[in-house]
């Protein structure tokens, strides 16, 4: 039988449930540097279409989600003032110390850094606890959510997928804004 991806076929389905089974938790973490304690990537078993799937999940904080989208809106208006920006690259020498920047990349730099505490401080970005379903991703299905709470760890992995599973996850639907760690310490 044809399945749109591995995440569907039941051999992996059971192998994936016997696995979680032995960890005695409702998930698998998914091996990556980028895990931390604000994102975690794992797979867990849900339905879908009344059929058992494997969801490849990342579940972030709201503080980490509000921080990408201002990253990213500060990047976007660097690159209307930079016409050559292309990102920063930091790049290490041989003994795995960071290079300087360019004097360019150092101006976009602090430009970007500048647009930040702006956007922060008049809370132009707000966001709001969500779920992204990918139905064609390339492993199973793909979820992305981010909740409000301080930390991603075992038990908030944990409710999620229980929540999610029984249909009872409530969303909290207020907007919220965040202050870099920085300046909240000088507050």
């Amino acid at each position: 039988m044809k399945y749109p991806n591995e995440g569907f076929d039941p051999k992996n389905i059971e192998a994936l449930k016997k696995e979680i089974k032995a960890s005695g938790k409702m998930f698998k973490i998914v091996p990556s540097e980028e895990n931390s304690d604000e994102f975690v990537n794992f797979y867990f078993i849900g339905m879908y279409e009344g059929k058992e799937v494997i969801y490849d999940a990342a579940l972030y904080t709201l503080r980490l989600h509000h921080s990408s989208e201002v990253y990213e809106l500060a990047e976007h208006e660097a690159a209307k003032k930079f016409p050559n920006f292309k990102g920063i690259n930091y790049q290490e020498d041989e003994n795995g110390n960071l290079k300087p920047l360019s004097s360019e990349e150092e101006e976009i730099g602090w430009f970007i850094t500048e647009i930040i505490m702006d956007i922060e401080e008049e809370e132009t970005v707000k966001v709001q606890e969500f779920v992204d379903i990918d139905t064609n991703h390339d492993y199973g299905i793909g979820l992305d959510a981010a909740l409000h709470v301080e930390y991603i760890d075992d038990k908030v992995i944990s409710k999620f997928i229980k929540d999610y599973n029984e249909d009872t996850l409530v969303l909290d639907e207020t907007l919220y804004s965040f202050q870099s760690e920085e300046e909240e310490e000088d507050v």
